[in-house]
C-alpha cells in the first residue's frame, strides 16, 4: 500500500484553443470515447478499458495547455493525509467541492515547484469499459480511431526540478524509477516517477519556464497498434511531431503528434514492470539521444523545445 493511498492517473484536463476541433481529434482520431458535457462547455472523455465516468477534460480557451492533473486515490482519508504532508512540506493546499467535474467527489490540489496543478481525488462515478464483469470478450464493439486502452501519463516541463522530486518522492511516495543526469553526475535533467507498476506515471523534464505541458500520454496494446496510429495520422493529415520509434527511457515504443491546439500527444506500448524493488535506472548527458530515441540516436529540436 502507499503511503497516502496514491493509486493511478485519474484524469488531466487540458485547454484547447477551439473545442470542436478539439473534440473531432480526441473522439475521432485518437479515439477517445466521450461521455458528457456539462454547463461550464467543459467535454469528458475516456479511454475504452477505462471503468471511471472520464480521465480527459476539454476546456476551450485563449491558450493551449494543461489545467491539471489528478491522481485517484482510495479513500476519502487519503485526501486529508496528502494534505497535511504537503502542508509540512511548505506548499498551499486548495479543495475543489465534489462536482465541480461532473461525477467526481471533492478534490485536494496544489501547485507543485515546477508550477504544475496536482489534484487527488477519491471518488468517481463508473459507468464501465463495454464489457461485462462475467464472461467478457476481449474488446467491445463499436471503436474508433488508435482506440487506446487508458490515459497512462503525462510529462511536464519546469523548473525546481529538485525540489519537485523530494516533494513527489518524500512526501507523497511516489518512486523514481528512471533519471537523466547532467554531465556533472549530480543534477537532474529529467525525473521519472511512479505510484504503481509502470515504468511512469508522471515524468518532469527541467527548463527554465514553469508549468509548461510536454505531452498527455495514452497507451495501445502492441507495437502494431503504434503502426495502425501512425497510419491514421497520416490518412487524417495530423501534425507528426516524431515516430513511430522507440525509447530508451522506459523501453516504450512511441509516437508523437499534436492536437489542433498545438498540445502534444503521445500513443505508447511495450514497457517492463516496475515493482518497488526494481533498481533505478540512470542515464548520463551523453547518452541522451539514445535515452529519448533509442533507434534514430538524436534528438529531434522541436520535440525538446515546444510545448503549451
Amino acid at each position: 500500500m502507499q503511503p497516502h493511498g496514491i493509486m493511478r492517473p485519474g484524469h488531466v484536463q487540458l485547454r484547447v484553443l477551439d473545442l470542436d476541433e478539439a473534440v473531432h481529434h480526441y473522439r475521432d482520431i485518437v479515439g477517445l470515447e466521450e461521455t458528457a458535457r456539462d454547463k461550464r462547455g467543459r467535454v469528458y472523455f475516456k479511454a475504452w478499458d477505462e471503468f471511471d465516468h472520464h480521465s480527459v477534460v476539454l476546456r476551450e480557451a485563449e491558450e493551449a495547455g494543461m489545467d491539471h492533473v489528478a491522481f485517484k486515490v482510495e479513500d476519502d482519508a487519503c485526501l486529508d493525509r496528502i494534505e497535511r504532508s504537503v502542508k509540512e512540506f511548505g506548499l498551499q493546499v486548495d479543495h475543489v467541492a465534489a462536482s465541480e467535474q461532473l461525477h467526481t467527489g471533492r478534490r485536494v490540489g496544489f501547485v507543485c515547484p515546477t508550477g504544475h496543478r496536482i489534484e487527488f481525488f477519491a471518488e468517481k462515478a463508473q459507468v464501465g469499459n463495454g464489457l461485462p464483469t462475467q464472461n467478457p470478450d476481449v474488446w467491445p464493439d463499436g471503436l474508433r480511431g488508435m482506440a487506446p486502452v487508458r490515459l497512462d501519463h503525462v510529462l511536464l516541463y519546469g523548473d525546481e526540478i529538485e525540489r519537485n522530486l523530494e516533494l513527489f518522492t518524500k512526501v507523497l511516495g511516489f518512486r523514481l524509477t528512471e533519471q537523466l543526469l547532467a554531465k556533472d553526475g549530480k543534477t537532474h535533467l529529467a525525473t521519472f516517477l511512479s505510484i504503481s507498476n509502470k515504468p511512469h506515471d508522471i515524468a518532469f523534464i527541467h527548463c527554465p519556464q514553469k508549468a509548461r505541458l510536454h505531452h498527455v500520454s495514452f497507451y495501445l496494446d502492441s507495437w502494431h497498434e503504434i503502426g495502425r496510429a501512425a497510419d491514421i495520422i497520416s490518412k487524417k493529415n495530423v501534425s507528426l511531431d516524431m515516430g513511430p520509434t522507440r525509447h530508451g527511457l522506459t523501453r516504450g515504443a512511441t509516437i508523437y503528434f499534436f492536437d489542433p491546439s498545438g498540445n502534444r500527444n503521445e500513443v505508447f506500448s511495450g514497457l517492463y514492470l516496475s515493482y518497488p524493488d526494481r533498481p533505478m535506472i540512470t542515464w548520463t548527458e551523453d547518452e541522451i539521444g539514445k535515452a529519448i530515441f533509442y533507434y534514430e540516436r538524436r534528438l529531434n529540436d522541436r520535440f525538446m523545445s515546444v510545448t503549451t
